[in-house]
């Protein structure tokens, strides 16, 4: 028991993996308790057993694995996470379950195995199962085949895969265990219920007697389809269903089963193995296949067929075998032998299906021929064998073959082609027999239909009847216009006698046959929306809404009905027309319609028209009336005014009747006639128009066009083609056959009427509008003259879009719109437009000698018969698909060991693609797939040549057919690198362009995870590129259902890998968007008519027409609306074709937020960083996949083209469109660097050449745009560019320079000066002088802050240079040092370091030799430019590229120069290193000439200038479109070194912070602005105040204008809190120097300034964020101490600005990051420890940090030493001690709270003095000291009370208040002492109450320091005299300790300036105050200079000022 006690306490899951089984045992059942109360299935508590089921389940003790199996039964059923054990534990039950003798479990282990098929895991467990047949334990295999057959009997076929099972049956048959074959029987029966006869075939082989069991059993099983009665998670929905139907009972559940299992069935195929049969062929076979014997050919066929018998058939190379047998077939002349052949080939192409479709277009052409057989069983083989064949295939990519034999002579071709026809259509669908298919057929058809051979004719009707039946009668009828109705009655009577393939039941219910249609396709069309097959969405798409919708009859009897009959009227004979016009019409206008006096026929027409107007449509006999019309003297009216009347009549009858094209003929011809008539023509125009709504307008076009030119009249022709251009504007090109007329166009180009001629070309714009480049294919052959003509006209239509079309549309609309769009789609499809193209028929030329010739040995053959091939292409020019022999033999050629021939193969192919079109369809098996495999060369150059050749293929074909069947995951398969990487790279490219896939794209999935971990890293990365585009199409969960098969350890990588791949999916293209613009060839005005939408269900989704890739790359740039008319124009155009038409419209293409998205991608390192030595092949990659969005694909191609012509070619089509487009270009900048960067690496001069001339062509662009280059833009292109400054040519590097000097205007030159530091320690010595030279330049233009990152560090690394080996390296070294000399002077023998003495001594020298010229003034006149060196004299002198830019260049500086005259005052650029202005001149002569702007007359009154900037600078609204470039601008105006720029600038930034809806605009803008203030602030303190030419006055109103902004910026908290702590610490820096600054009060009303700045600095405390303000303080006091340089009362100033800081603590506290302060403390110590601070001459910084430690203490408590978290290493000073020390002796100290709360809260008391008690009395006192208004009156009461009670002790009310505090308090007692006594005044410093929202610091921490106004006086007067010394270059005798402060004492002057009115007004008093703290600034211990040298100072003073007058 002992031992018991023990594992007794252990928890749950200890227990479960105790070595005792009973405390297992304790632990099972105790988990299953827990199991089942647990209610939430993601509860953390399961996660503790996920590694212990297994346990459960392979517990070695019997007892407690029973328990186990319960216990993990219920984990699996209720936890979240248990499908992450499946595979482990299903295993363990397998080997460690199913063995055991118990039965119970046994059946525990079963309901586990069910369980998990349950939640999802059915392939894990049907994979361990199946394992588990193999096992040698017979229990095992039983209880494993039993679990299965219990899976399938309640999962049914959908959930577990039959085809694995179905393969390991046989082997259980043959078991020696009597139970495994019982069960094996008993899983066969279970089979067999749910697939039925696919089963037998797999078992045939198994033993006869348990073949005829299972044929027994089979036969007992109930002929109702099985239903699943379990459902997995994800089918609740069905399951509810499931229940509800099983409560219902009713048939309703049979029938939705029987749905079910229709779309669940197998195909028997799947489940067989396929067998290889090349290798069994007898190894004679094609010798004796080619014997003279036919016993022989005999045998040999006999042999195949043999073979051929296997079902299912190994894919391989049957070529040979093909072409053998159609050999056969073709010329054979023993007939038995065809019938063998043809056997043997319906049998390769039923076991080879989808892969036999390579060869089908090789043999049906001779199986068609064959059929002028007459023997029956000839016939019948060849019927089969086509038939199979078209399986294989699809019937577009035959259809060519078949419309060719459709003319044959012989009746018995014709018969069986049409049959055949008729059989296929019986298996397609309304989607796979679109109309663009079936509308050819139906041509030929019609012409069989009047054969005169019955067989033909009955074949005609019995087709057209099954096409009737598949697609419906509505969409066949507009084919069946001309035929009379008894034919059309046959047609109907054979379309009902139809059996469609697939269908259930006979389709008899022909009520409904197009749903059924819609149907057929086993597959799970109405399952999932984008479910796998190919065929569901189109079938979904065009069935129901096509076909199903209930507006569809009574549309089609508004329109088609009536039509039907009119287009069958019979022509009516003139005396029934006269009786229905008597009816209709009044008697006297019959009468006198053929008078012969003009006048009564005149009145005749009026009385017609009138009845025609009043007359009921219904009623009008249209045909009667125009008959009237037409009778004597009819067309011949001599009276124009007669016929006018007549011609308007025709034109109301056809608009207002049911006008047919029998009445319309009537008057064509009339009209026709009349049509060039200078009265009539128009009248006779208008009739035209209206027939044309009424009969269409393709029809009315084709009558008048052959009508007009069967005339001899030119005008008539002229005004007839002139009509119909403006008719196809009106009308659209919908429909318009234009081979029907454009015959009669070229005749009337060759005219010599010049008319016809015009009229002619004007049409063919017209139509060009439309149709776009392929309409030029159609007069390549006319003269160069005319054809000039017609290409000006062509050009003039370019980037024009077609009109919307306004007639015709109504009609659309009313007769269903799905339908308008369909027909539009047939008639003039872009495939139509290709067809119309004559094609030549090169199968004759393609000779035996030369595909011998192709199959040479010797390659010079090959070469020559490869060179025949290619004249003849290029010859014929559009050649027709049948191309002969010719597919197999380059197909030969593609692996051919010579590569240029493969090369040369692969330009045939491209070729080839252009010439044949859309039909090429049919050659992708046979010949594109190969040029798929030579993607695997090991030449770059051969692999790029067949990615070309694969795109023009694509282009013409669509990706349909390359993603159908096996042969891409063939090509995948095969483990070539580089076949891989270029497959998936392309498929990555493809993919997103696509809206639909075949379902065989998952085929390819298996091989794509086998990419992902690959060997080579490109493979793996185009992998994974690849795996977003897959995922786009086949969906997350299938994807992830395809890892399944993957080893564990691959299937975790490859599920993360699709997690990430899963937000990186791209959407899929839209249908609509996409639909309008690209399926019909009129694409643009078919795209508006309100058709559109129907246009998305058409069978065009199905990859029908060759338009999928060009449609969607088009498309997909397309985004912006203004670019939609362009890209719809194009969209239609041939690959082939159309660069012409491509290459109009914009090429770089605005995509929105694309470039933040790329730099996020970046950042995140989900792409590559632009960072390389030299570029490699997956740097490239990706860029050409990122530009694709942004450029048109054949820009692109060009681009990236291998050809350096091409790419000089781009260049310049770039130059041409950057200024227009320049929006679009600044969207895509960083790709289009990019590319550039990859130019650099090319050693082509001439491509470098137009290199440089884009860029600077391109930042002469940027700059004028005021654009900022983007750290991530810069980094990717200032390197590499840097890398051609040392080019060796002169050339390249002057433009290289050159580009560099305009970069700067672009792009910070701070940000530059690194770039070419690094470029400093390139191994090229002309690059390391070049960039030496580059430095100095930045040096001298900007000063030394642009040395990055510190002045020291970067002058030391240029001084190494000064010793190189290189003379030219070192000159450059010695120039920037004396770039850097002319600036800071002697400073900079301190910043470079130490040197050698040879160094230092070729310094020396160099700076002495440069140095004389120095001071010399410069005396331009003109603005200095920021190229030019402020010092005429300098080092560097940068020479303006002006010479080498081209002139598209000089124009764009030309309009730049032209924008600078119209808005001088605004500069070009922002870069947050703007000080660099400063220059910090020593000697005013170095001072840039800044005084030449005349800015007195723009800043006239002393007032922030708010409306005077508004002529000058573009207003906020509308200088750009977005507010935060606009806010940009502006801020980049502020530190512009022109100080009316800057004002200008700040006005409006002031506007806009002045108005509270505005101000919001600023946000986020806060550091940019702050940073650009400090700037300017250190700009005025460096540049302007030291420079004696400018106006005080002028620098007044600037300093103004910055603190006028920055109250209005501070007074708002919440913008306020935006600015950072850096931005902050230097703002403080900026304000605290200027007070500090003595020359500010030389100007006029700078005291006033002064008191400004005080307020400032008090809002800035007060509103900025809290932590960031005392941040930056603690590092500006750690700064100004440390600096020996800077002035004593700068720290001074920053530890009251503590001081404030600390007051306020208690009201801060909760909103200050205690982390933060305490790690800037931590630094500060470490810096300062207590020791060092002791020793400095004030303790005030010492006392400060332990004030602000000890009430940090005080108000965190022990909490405060938790905030220590950002202190790596607390060891590092004495902090944590200090506050440990703290903590440990804090005391409550109430009497600070109380204080603190009382100068918080307290107001004016007045006369409330309490007088019971002294303390009351006293606190009283005090609280006035410390109030707001009251201090003076405090300290005086105090005072009072203090000579009333001398003995009164003080000391219990001072001793808890700060220093500062109590010095105040003396101080002042002692001045109201002196004040009394009269013993002198103290000058200008008596104590003045404070206001604390004013002044500077609080009353209650502030220090009086001086005693003496003299003193200070004299301390101001000594520090001038030290400046203006300085300044000569005379020394300064006085050791820097020794100087007195900086600080000087304000005169007091009582005026407010009128510059900040209504901002500063409020100032007057705050002003004294301030004094008032100035005078006691000064600490007590630091005296100044003796009164008795002040008038000797003031004596030297007034001689410097007199002398440097």
């Amino acid at each position: 028991m002992g031992d018991d006690s023990e594992w007794m306490k252990l928890p749950i899951d200890q227990k479960c993996e105790h070595k005792i089984w009973k405390a297992r045992l304790n632990g099972y059942e105790e988990a299953l308790k827990l199991f089942q109360k647990i209610e939430d299935e993601k509860s953390p508590e399961w996660g503790k057993y996920l590694g212990l089921i297994k346990r459960f389940v392979t517990d070695s003790n019997a007892v407690a694995q029973l328990k186990g199996l319960e216990a993990a039964l219920v984990f699996i059923e209720n936890a979240h996470v248990a499908g992450k054990t499946t595979g482990e534990v299903v295993s363990g039950v397998v080997c460690k379950v199913f063995n055991q003798p118990k039965a119970r479990a046994k059946e525990l282990g079963s309901d586990i195995c069910l369980m998990y098929i349950e939640i999802e895991k059915a392939e894990v467990v049907q994979d361990e199962l199946i394992k588990g047949l193999d096992n040698k334990n017979p229990k095992i295999v039983v209880t494993c085949l039993e679990t299965l057959r219990k899976a399938l009997c309640e999962f049914g076929s959908k959930i577990i895969t039959l085809k694995p099972v179905v393969k390991v049956l046989p082997k259980q048959f043959e078991s020696r265990e009597k139970a495994v074959r019982d069960e094996a029987k008993l899983l066969a029966v279970e089979i067999y219920r749910w697939i039925r006869d696919a089963l037998r075939a797999p078992l045939q082989n198994i033993n006869s007697v348990q073949l005829k069991d299972l044929e027994e059993e089979w036969v007992k099983l109930p002929t109702t389809a099985p239903k699943q009665t379990r459902f997995l998670r994800s089918q609740q929905d069905l399951k509810a269903k499931f229940e509800q139907q099983r409560a219902a009972g009713g048939d309703e559940a049979d029938g939705d089963n029987d749905e079910e299992t229709e779309v669940a069935q197998v195909d028997p195929y799947e489940l067989l193995e396929a067998v290889e049969i090349l290798s069994k062929l007898p190894k004679d076979f094609y010798e004796k296949i080619e014997a003279k014997k036919w016993q022989e050919r005999k045998e040999a066929l006999e042999a195949v067929e043999t073979l051929t018998k296997n079902p299912k058939l190994e894919n391989g190379d049957y070529g040979d075998l093909v072409r053998a047998l159609k050999k056969v077939i073709g010329k054979d002349a023993n007939v038995m032998l065809v019938a063998m052949a043809a056997k043997c080939l319906a049998a390769l192409a039923t076991g080879l299906r989808k892969k036999f479709g390579t060869y089908a277009g090789l043999v049906v052409p001779t199986i068609l021929e064959k059929f002028k057989e007459k023997k029956p069983q000839v016939v019948q083989a060849l019927q089969e064998a086509i038939d199979a064949v078209f399986l294989t295939t699809t019937l577009q990519n035959i259809s060519e073959d078949v419309l060719s034999v459709m003319d044959n002579k012989n009746p018995s071709i014709k018969q069986q082609a049409s049959l055949f026809l008729a059989r296929s259509f019986c298996r397609c669908t309304p989607s796979t027999l679109p109309k663009s298919v079936l509308k050819p057929f139906c041509a030929a058809f019609l012409k069989q239909v009047n054969d005169s051979a019955p067989e033909v004719r009955d074949a005609a009707f019995e087709a057209l009847g099954t096409a009737m039946k598949v697609v419906g009668e509505k969409a066949v009828n507009p084919f069946l216009t001309d035929v009379d109705k008894l034919k059309l009655d046959k047609i109907k009577e054979c379309a009902e006698k139809v059996e469609l393939v697939g269908k259930k039941g006979s389709g008899g219910g022909a009520e409904k046959k197009e749903k059924p249609a819609a149907k057929a396709p086993p597959v799970e069309a109405p399952a999932k929306p984008s479910g796998p097959s190919k065929k569901a969405p189109p079938a979904k798409a065009a069935g129901p809404p096509k076909k199903g919708k209930p507006a569809s009859a009574p549309s089609a009897k508004s329109k088609k009905v009536p039509d039907a009959k009119e287009f069958v009227e019979t022509e009516l004979s003139l005396e029934v027309c006269e009786e229905k016009a008597a009816a209709v019409l009044p008697a006297s206008c019959m009468q006198l319609l053929d008078s012969g006096n003009w006048k009564e026929r005149l009145a005749s027409m009026e009385e017609f028209q009138r009845a025609v107007e009043q007359m009921d449509k219904s009623e009008m006999p249209c045909q009667a009336l125009v008959r009237m019309l037409a009778k004597k003297p009819g067309w011949k009216e001599t009276n124009f005014q007669v016929m006018q009347m007549k011609l308007h009549i025709v034109g109301l009858i056809a608009q207002k009747g049911l006008f047919s094209k029998t009445s319309a003929l009537v008057v064509l011809d009339g009209l026709v006639d009349k049509v060039g008539d200078v009265k009539c023509g128009s009248n006779a125009k208008e009739a035209l128009t209206a027939i044309g709504e009424a009969c269409s307008l393709p029809w009315i076009a084709e009558q008048v066009v052959s009508l007009a030119f069967a005339q001899k009249n030119p005008k008539n022709q002229a005004e007839t083609l002139n009509w119909l251009a403006n008719a196809m504007k009106e009308f659209g090109f919908a429909g318009i056959n234009v081979k029907a007329f454009i015959n009669n166009v070229k005749t009337a180009l060759g005219a010599t009427n010049p008319a016809v001629r015009t009229s002619a070309i004007t049409l063919l714009g017209v139509m060009y509008l439309y149709m776009g480049a392929p309409l030029r294919m159609f007069f390549e052959d006319e003269k160069p003259a005319l054809l000039q003509q017609i290409n000006a006209e062509f050009e003039k239509m370019q980037g024009q879009s077609p009109p919307a079309p306004f007639r015709g549309v109504k009609k659309a609309g009313a007769e269903e719109e799905g339908d308008a769009a369909e027909e539009e789609e047939v008639d003039g499809g872009p495939g139509d437009i290709m067809d119309l193209l004559p094609r030549t028929d090169i199968s004759d030329k393609i000779t035996y000698d030369m595909v011998s010739k192709i199959s040479d040995k010797n390659w010079k053959v090959r070469k020559e018969g490869l060179d025949e091939v290619a004249a003849i292409i290029s010859e014929a020019k559009f050649i027709q698909p049948n191309i002969g022999e010719l597919p197999m033999a380059l197909k030969g050629r593609l692996n051919d060991s010579n590569k240029l021939l493969v090369q040369q193969t692969l330009n045939i192919l491209q070729q080839i693609a252009t010439a044949i079109g859309p039909s090429l369809k049919q050659h992708v098996r046979n010949l594109g797939i190969p040029v798929i495999t030579v993607l695997g060369d090991s030449k770059a150059n051969v692999r790029a040549a067949a990615m070309t050749t694969l795109n023009a293929w694509v282009e013409q074909t669509g990706m349909k057919d390359w993603l159908e069947g096996e042969d891409l995951s063939e090509e995948l398969k095969k483990e070539n690198p580089f076949l891989r990487q270029e497959l998936l790279g392309w498929l990555a490219e493809k993919l997103p362009t696509l809206r639909t896939v075949p379902s065989d794209l998952m085929l390819c999935v298996p091989n794509l995870y086998a990419c992902l971990e690959d060997r080579s890293g490109d493979v793996r990365k185009k992998a994974q590129d690849a795996l977003p585009t897959f995922m786009m199409h086949l969906g997350y969960e299938k994807m992830v259902k395809a890892t399944g098969k993957l080893k564990p350890a691959s299937k975790d990588q490859v599920v993360g890998m699709l997690e990430k791949a899963r937000a990186l999916m791209p959407a899929k293209p839209v249908a609509p968007g996409k639909a309008a613009p690209s399926k019909p060839a009129s694409s643009a005005p078919a795209a508006k008519q309100a058709s559109a939408p129907a246009r998305n269900q058409s069978p065009i989704e199905d990859f029908s027409e060759p338009e999928p890739k060009p449609d969607t790359k088009k498309s997909k740039p397309a985004g912006p609306a203004a670019k939609k008319g362009v890209v719809g124009k194009k969209l239609p155009v041939k690959a082939g074709a159309k660069d012409e038409e491509d290459r109009s419209g914009p090429i770089f293409i605005l995509v929105p937020n694309a470039k933040e998205q790329r730099i996020k991608e970046e950042k995140g390192l989900k792409i590559l960083k632009w960072n390389f030595i030299t570029p490699r092949d997956e740097y490239v990659e990706q860029l050409k996949t990122q530009m694709s969005t942004c450029l048109p694909k054949w820009l692109q191609d060009e681009l990236f083209h291998f050809d350096f012509q091409r790419h000089v070619k781009a260049i310049g089509v770039m130059i041409e469109h950057m200024e227009p487009e320049c929006d679009a270009v600044i969207s895509c900048l960083d790709l289009v660097l990019k590319w550039f960067t990859l130019r650099f690496f090319d050693t082509n001069t001439s491509v470098l050449m137009k290199v440089l001339e884009f860029l600077k062509l391109l930042f002469t662009m940027l700059s004028r745009k005021n654009y900022q280059l983007s750290d991530y833009e810069a980094s990717s292109f200032i390197p590499y560019l840097i890398l051609k400054v040392g080019e060796s040519k002169d050339v390249v590097r002057k433009d290289v320079r050159a580009i560099l000097a305009m970069l700067c205007k672009v792009y910070a030159a701070s940000k530059v000066f690194p770039f070419l530091m690094d470029g400093t320690k390139s191994k090229n010595s002309k690059q390391r002088s070049e960039c030496l030279e580059e430095l100095g330049c930045l040096i001298e233009n900007f000063g030394m802050n642009v040395c990055q990152p510190t002045p020291a560090k970067a002058l030391k690394e240029i001084g190494v240079h000064i010793g190189d080996r290189d003379t030219t390296v070192r000159n450059a070294a010695l120039n920037t040092v004396v770039a850097v000399y002319n600036t800071c002077g002697e400073q900079v023998f301190k910043l470079i370091g130490n040197l050698s003495e040879k160094e230092m001594s070729m310094l020396e020298e160099r700076i002495k030799r440069s140095a004389k010229k120095t001071p010399a003034p410069s005396t331009k006149q003109e603005r200095p430019q920021r190229e030019q060196p402020t010092n005429p004299n300098a080092t560097f002198l940068r020479k303006p590229a002006q010479e080498e830019v081209p002139n598209k260049l000089n124009q764009a500086r030309a309009q730049n120069a032209h924008l600078e005259q119209s808005s001088p005052a605004i500069p070009k650029e922002f870069q947050l290193d703007l000080d660099v202005f400063e220059n910090n001149h020593t000697c005013a002569s170095d001072i840039p000439d800044l005084v030449q702007h005349k800015l007195d007359e723009v800043l006239e009154p002393v007032m922030i200038p708010e409306r005077k900037i508004r002529p000058v600078s573009p207003h906020f609204d509308d200088i750009h479109n977005s507010t935060a470039s606009t806010i940009n601008f502006v801020i980049s105006q502020v530190a512009s070194g022109d100080i009316n720029t800057s004002i200008q600038a700040l006005a409006q930034i002031d506007e806009v912070l002045r108005q509270a809806d505005k101000a919001e605009a600023m946000s986020g803008h806060i550091d940019q602005f702050l940073i650009a203030t400090f700037m300017q602030l250190r700009l005025i303190y460096n540049t302007h105040m030291a420079d004696d030419r400018l106006d005080k006055k002028d620098i007044f109103k600037l300093y103004s204008c910055i603190i006028g902004n920055m109250l209005s910026l501070f007074s708002m908290e919440s913008l306020a809190r935006e600015a950072s702590m850096g931005v902050l610490k230097d703002l403080m820096h900026g304000l605290i120097t200027l007070m500090l600054d003595s020359r500010v009060e030389d100007i006029e009303d700078g005291q006033q300034l002064i008191r400004s700045v005080n307020l400032l600095m008090v809002r800035v405390l007060e509103k900025s964020d809290q932590t960031n303000i005392l941040s930056a303080l603690l590092v500006l006091l750690q700064d100004s101490l440390i600096s020996t340089a800077g002035s004593p009362m700068f720290s001074e100033l920053v530890m009251k600005c503590l001081w404030r800081m600390i007051r306020f603590l208690p009201q801060t506290i909760n909103s200050i990051n205690l982390d933060r302060i305490l790690l800037d403390v931590h630094n500060f110590m470490k810096v300062f420890p207590k020791e060092k601070l002791k020793q400095l001459k004030s303790d005030v910084p010492h006392r400060t940090l332990k004030t602000l430690l000890h009430t940090l203490c005080r108000l965190t408590g022990s909490k405060i030493l938790d905030h220590m978290s950002m202190i790596e290493n607390r060891n590092e000073s004495e902090l944590e001690a200090h506050l440990r020390r703290v903590v440990k002796h804090s005391v409550n100290l109430s009497g600070l709270k109380s204080d603190k709360s009382t100068e918080k809260g307290a107001l004016r008391s007045d006369d409330k003095v309490i007088k019971a008690k002294v303390s009351d009395i006293l606190s009283e006192i005090f609280k006035k000291i410390g109030s707001k208004e009251n201090t003076k009156e405090g300290l005086t009461e105090l005072y009072e009370y203090k000579q009333k009670y001398s003995d009164a002790d003080l000391e219990p009310f001072l001793r808890n208040t700060s220093q500062f505090f109590q010095s105040y308090v003396e101080r002042g007692l002692r001045m109201i002492e002196s004040e009394r006594e009269g013993k002198g005044r103290i000058q200008t410093s008596t104590v003045i109450p404070q206001h604390s929202t004013d002044s500077y610091l609080p009353s209650s921490s502030t220090v009086p320091i001086s005693s003496n106004g003299e003193d200070l006086n004299a301390a101001a007067y000594y520090e001038r005299l030290k400046i203006l010394r300085q300044r000569r270059g005379l020394e300064n005798s006085t050791p820097e300790e020794d100087r007195p402060p900086l600080s000087s004492l304000r005169p007091s002057v009582a005026s407010s300036t009128d510059m900040l009115h209504s901002k500063l007004s409020q100032l007057k008093e705050s002003r004294e105050h301030f004094q008032q703290e100035q005078s006691h600034s000064n600490s007590p211990t630091r005296s100044s200079s003796p009164a008795s040298n002040l008038d000797d100072l003031k004596k030297r003073l007034e001689r410097i000022k007199s002398n440097r007058q």
